[in-house]
């Protein structure tokens, strides 16, 4: 479940990210520990196996090895910083671009609900059929872009168990034949069925059904960038670049950052602290930083921070059908508003929110600024108009 912090960081106050540090799940220390551990452990295996287990002469050669490698850990020979920067940025504007195409039909269900007519159960059956069909092809997308919701509908037999579907509808999908992905046969459905509400006079006008048709089509135009996503991904040889670099760079880091004799002199050798804090610390930003953009780069997984697909499928199918069919024509009385009789009113607040009507309105950063060159400029006027006089 995707986890939400939102709330808590509301309000900057004193140690209000601080608490944010101490979560577990969707953490970095989570995503990261188990590569942490590996490190910590084979940089403790060379620390030593070079104190205890090596003769004063093997010694000298692991020394030079170190100092070798340690020149490898500047990031001037291996660009970490810029490669994973890059990486990065690519893969949240990937990630955000799959978050806003995910289809919603909200404008669809407005649109259908406003414009396909009839109280009686014909008109009825066919709102929600047309957005059965609409929610029914986010389904299909969504199975087979979406680990978790694979796992919920298997099979098509699920998707007509859990009622998107019927067993004709079934046959008909399975008939036609087609090497690719058929997430868009709903769509037809949909455009089929209002074309034929169109001509029984269920939609009214050409107007709204032209409405219709742009609002099905940049539903469809989602679930095609979905699909996309999926199939176009960040290319591999990039993310084999940025993952090589981190991991080469950590690997000289395991030898070159180890502490070595500080009685034989070495150049950055004159304490011996066995723990590498700020390589520990480098660890922690560098793979960290790798393991966000593996995280990002497919939000469809099963990862703490992945998109809620089953929920929004559900929350999806429900709002549409509410909208239809409960919704549709369904409106309170047409009353007077409560200041129907004042010019002049104003909205009460609580207690908590009173102090807010002590300040004054914003009218604009200019409103109350004054000229300097206009002032000086008045002043000039009354002293031409009075030597005049």
């Amino acid at each position: 479940m995707t986890v939400s912090y939102t709330l808590e960081v509301a309000n900057v106050r004193f140690g209000g990210f601080t608490k944010l540090l101490l979560r577990w799940r969707g953490s970095i220390y989570r995503l990261l520990y188990k590569d942490l551990l590996v490190f910590c452990g084979v940089y403790l295996f060379f620390s030593l196996f070079y104190r205890f287990l090596l003769t004063p002469k093997q010694q000298d050669l692991f020394e030079r090895v170190a100092l070798y490698c340690d020149q490898f850990t500047n990031t001037n020979f291996i660009p970490v910083l810029f490669v994973l920067g890059f990486y990065v940025t690519l893969a949240f504007n990937r990630w955000w671009g799959q978050y806003t195409s995910f289809p919603l039909p909200d404008n669809l269900m407005m649109v259908v609900s406003g414009n396909v007519h009839g109280a009686d159960e014909t008109g009825r059956l066919l709102r929600r059929t047309l957005m059965r069909y609409a929610n029914l092809s986010s389904v299909l997308i969504l199975r087979s872009i979406s680990t978790r919701v694979h796992k919920r509908f298997p099979t098509l037999e699920h998707i007509v168990e859990a009622g998107f579907m019927t067993m004709h509808e079934l046959k008909m999908f399975e008939s036609l034949h087609s090497d690719f992905n058929k997430y868009w046969m709903p769509l037809t459905w949909f455009s089929n069925l209002a074309s034929r509400a169109r001509e029984e006079g269920r939609v009214r006008d050409d107007i709204a059904l032209r409405l219709l048709m742009d609002e099905l089509n940049n539903y469809r135009a989602k679930c095609s960038l979905l699909f996309h996503y999926d199939w176009i991904t960040i290319p591999l040889v990039y993310t084999q670049v940025v993952t090589i670099a981190v991991y080469s760079f950590f690997a000289f880091c395991v030898i070159g950052r180890q502490f070595l004799n500080p009685e034989k002199g070495y150049k950055d050798h004159k304490l011996d602290l066995y723990v590498p804090v700020f390589t520990l610390l480098q660890f922690f930003f560098y793979t960290g930083w790798l393991k966000v953009g593996e995280l990002i780069i497919n939000p469809f997984g099963e990862d703490d921070d992945d998109f809620e697909t089953n929920q929004l499928i559900d929350r999806n199918i429900q709002v549409s059908m509410l909208a239809v069919d409960d919704m549709y024509q369904n409106l309170a009385p047409i009353v007077k508003d409560k200041h129907w009789s004042q010019r002049h009113f104003s909205i009460p607040y609580t207690l908590s929110t009173v102090a807010e009507t002590l300040r004054p309105a914003f009218k604009g950063s200019t409103f109350d600024m004054r000229s300097t060159t206009s002032y000086f400029f008045n002043i000039l006027l009354l002293h031409i108009n009075h030597w005049k006089t």
